[in-house]
């Protein structure tokens, strides 16, 4: 890898208040009662984190059968179905919900609209945790829908008792046009009380925007799991960036990538620590890359508390405050 050049630098990027509160939930509930803590699924979809978090003591599971009775088992930021919650409980775990409160809210939704016996398209990607955590809710009243195309062929039982939700890491672009697609066939669809694409991904979206003109290489710092890294590459290429890439680690950037490239804008996903960020700055750095320009386009303090079953530990509220910042773990 070789050139002379400069770095955009886009912010927000990384950590926001629901990774934030889910990777410290798991640190403490270590501290409190002992390795190991089990993990249902990752705990957020970046495998550094995943890694740092086993070294600590935490085993990541796919279901919660795999747990022995009696362990204190965490369910990640992307929420998990109430049969999930069910079978723990079966089982005698202490359970400890990291769900994210922005996916949280899309759970009260979901249960909500199927109450008031609303069939709900959900706009999301089939297989996706958080999808199914949403459509356990209310399996009988979910349809999901997983692309704009999609929306041309989903059908409804009754086009005047229809509403759409979605999977809070999606690209706001392509929810909008899957939502104008579904009301072009139901013009009688209703809206969400509120936007479900969560702050972050939208804030980290704009800042893609914002740098891709410019960049003749955009490089996103993320996991391949991770819906909103995914969903930055293609933004990026989508406004205007020459080519984009998703890494997991600075080390896996290649050299032919950076052929005539004068301009690299650097962003990482909602659920990336900003080291991961730092040793790609200084892999981009040896390279030539010296001039780092930072773009901002937002500022973030939202902060969430941590899960309850925590919350009583005497450090708790230093640790609150703490959140809604990029941090290592």
């Amino acid at each position: 890898m070789t050139g002379t050049g400069r770095v955009l630098l886009a912010a927000p990027r990384g950590y926001c208040a629901g990774v934030d509160r889910a990777v410290i939930a798991v640190e403490k509930a270590i501290e409190r009662y002992g390795a190991p803590v089990y993990v249902r699924k990752q705990i957020v979809h970046n495998v550094h984190v995943v890694q740092e978090l086993e070294s600590k003591g935490a085993i990541f599971v796919d279901e919660v059968d795999a747990v022995p009775s009696g362990s204190h088992i965490v369910f990640s930021a992307h929420g998990v179905s109430p049969a999930v919650v069910s079978a723990a409980a079966e089982r005698g775990l202490h359970a400890i919900d990291a769900t994210c409160p922005l996916v949280t809210k899309v759970h009260r939704e979901a249960t909500r609209f199927a109450r008031d016996d609303f069939q709900i398209l959900l706009i999301g990607h089939e297989g996706h945790e958080e999808v199914e955590g949403t459509a356990g809710e209310a399996p009988d009243h979910v349809t999901l829908v997983t692309s704009p195309e999609a929306a041309d062929t989903v059908e409804v039982t009754d086009p005047e008792r229809v509403v759409w939700l979605s999977q809070t890491t999606l690209s706001v672009d392509e929810t909008m046009d899957t939502v104008r697609r579904l009301r072009t066939r139901f013009p009688a669809l209703a809206d969400p009380p509120s936007d479900d694409i969560c702050y972050a991904t939208q804030n980290r979206q704009v800042a893609v925007k914002k740098i891709a003109p410019a960049s003749d290489l955009v490089i996103v710092v993320g996991s391949a799991n991770s819906s909103n890294s995914v969903r930055l590459v293609e933004v990026a290429l989508e406004y205007g960036a020459k080519a984009a890439y998703r890494v997991d680690f600075a080390h896996e950037v290649r050299p032919e990538w950076f052929q005539g490239v004068r301009t690299v804008g650097v962003t990482s996903g909602a659920s990336v620590p900003e080291v991961l960020v730092r040793e790609l700055l200084a892999e981009l750095a040896e390279a030539g890359y010296v001039d780092v320009e930072e773009v901002a386009t937002a500022e973030e303090d939202l902060v969430f508390s941590l899960p309850k079953e925590l919350r009583t530990d005497r450090h708790g509220a230093r640790d609150a405050r703490a959140m809604g910042g990029r941090r290592t773990p």
